[in-house]
């Protein structure tokens, strides 16, 4: 079984991978410091399990494996946490494989007999543990494309997509536009039925040439509509120097 290790501390990666190596049937094939570090690993060398950290800087552990249930093929994923007993009975009652640290090779060979894949339920109904992500993920031509948070201009909705849009890259995610108004909260406004926009990026409002409201945002040249009702929001905003 070729295995991926994942963890922000060396020390800990470089004891867990030890650990794997004295085991029958393990394969060490690479590590990860990061979450988002474990997605360019997994899909560069396909590991059929990955052990992760749950607390990292960035991109955590839970973040990371929902965004791994996208590729065709994901890998099972075994947590590795240090959390006291009262954390770990939200992963007990999704009956998720962790590992509590200090890692034990007879706990470490218990979690791999039984590992095996999450799927997106369990890790929304542990949302909680891991907060608001950090990037937006899409599959593109079997690939992972990310676009960190911080650096979306605008999110546009069109039938059952959400274009992602940062000034150097577009996507195009299945999220629902209301789901991500609600998990991001005030990084962005609504400026129409269809639109969010980033607050720190809105420059001016203008008008068209039918009398339409229009942002200037920052990083791109698109100028989106903003709807008559939202329109006294976004220049309060602006009013305000948000």
């Amino acid at each position: 079984m070729k295995c991926l290790v994942v963890d922000d501390e060396s020390l800990a990666r470089e004891r867990l991978s030890r650990l794997l190596g004295q085991l029958e049937g393990c394969q060490v094939c690479g590590e990860a410091s990061d979450g988002r570090q474990a997605l360019a690993r997994v899909q560069a060398l396909a590991p059929e399990l990955v052990l992760m950290d749950i607390r990292m800087p960035g991109m955590d552990g839970l973040e990371a494996a929902r965004h791994l249930l996208k590729l065709d093929n994901p890998p099972a994923v075994v947590f590795t946490t240090a959390y006291g007993d009262h954390a770990l009975e939200a992963f007990e009652a999704q009956a998720i494989d962790y590992l509590l640290k200090p890692i034990h090779p007879e706990r470490l060979q218990q979690a791999l007999d039984k590992a095996r894949r999450l799927n997106l339920a369990q890790l929304e109904n542990l949302e909680h543990e891991s907060g608001v992500r950090t990037h937006l993920c899409a599959r593109n031509r079997g690939n992972l494309e990310l676009v960190p948070v911080e650096e979306i201009v605008y999110l546009q909705a069109d039938q059952k997509y959400v274009t992602v849009r940062s000034a150097s890259q577009k996507i195009l995610v299945e999220d629902a536009l209301k789901a991500l108004e609600q998990e991001f909260g005030d990084r962005f406004i609504r400026i129409h039925r269809n639109a969010l926009v980033a607050a720190g990026r809105i420059r001016a409002l203008e008008k068209d040439s039918q009398g339409h409201g229009r942002v200037v945002l920052e990083g791109v040249e698109e100028r989106l509509e903003v709807s008559r009702r939202l329109l006294p929001d976004v220049r309060r905003h602006i009013r305000n120097g948000a």
